[in-house]
């Protein structure tokens, strides 16, 4: 599956950059995600997303293919596995940067996405509505990030700096995107019965477990 988007930061072509290029500062602008470690040249982290009352952790790691500054073009390639099930994800991303003006740049985003389990069965025909707001909101979680990072450092505040993997660990642990809230109405709309029989099976299976404890 292959999505293209497109989003305007209100920053430097240079400063959004930089933040391409610093996956501890970029990762948390990112819905669901949550870099956990970094070996070397990998940086490891999960990714939490759900379709009403299914839920699914990712966990795996992100690494850069290629870097052109020349160009202004980053490529990383991220892959993962369910925590709890059989599914995989992998996605190859590109982003090519454009500066519009002094502080204002666009970013094109094209993302190459293979993903099975549960979550793929019951959202696939979500994801690509949803991308495009997914984008939309890192977009606004990148450009409050870089301004604090300027606040920051015009208020001689680095705090911040020097953070290591160990420090991106310690970070608070995101919640899961909902596909079905990120979609908003029209979809909710389409696949809400589909969501509503599997929270039956779903609550069925849970009383299910709470009867079989107790007998045992």
């Amino acid at each position: 599956m292959e999505m293209t988007n497109e989003i305007e930061v209100n920053a430097s072509a240079s400063d959004v950059w930089d933040a391409f290029n610093d996956v501890e500062r970029i990762a948390p602008c990112l819905p669901g995600a949550q870099l956990t470690e970094i070996e070397g040249e990998e940086y490891l982290g999960v990714v939490k997303v759900k379709v009403g009352p299914v839920n699914a952790q990712y966990k795996g790691k992100a690494t850069f293919v290629e870097r052109d500054q020349d160009a202004l073009k980053v490529v990383i390639l991220a892959e993962g596995r369910e925590t709890r099930g059989q599914g995989n994800a992998s996605a190859n991303i590109t982003a090519t940067l454009e500066a519009l003006d002094d502080n204002r740049t666009k970013v094109g985003v094209t993302t190459d996405l293979k993903i099975t389990g549960k979550v793929a069965q019951i959202g696939r025909n979500l994801i690509p509505d949803v991308s495009a707001k997914i984008m939309d909101q890192f977009a606004d979680n990148l450009e409050a990030m870089l301004s604090a990072s300027t606040d920051d450092s015009s208020s001689g505040d680095d705090a911040s700096a020097g953070d290591s993997g160990a420090g991106a660990a310690s970070r608070p642990e995101p919640e899961a995107v909902d596909l079905l809230e990120v979609a908003g109405p029209p979809a909710a709309k389409k696949f809400g019965p589909i969501a509503g029989i599997i929270a039956a099976l779903w609550i069925v299976r849970k009383i299910f477990k709470r009867r079989k404890k107790k007998k045992g």
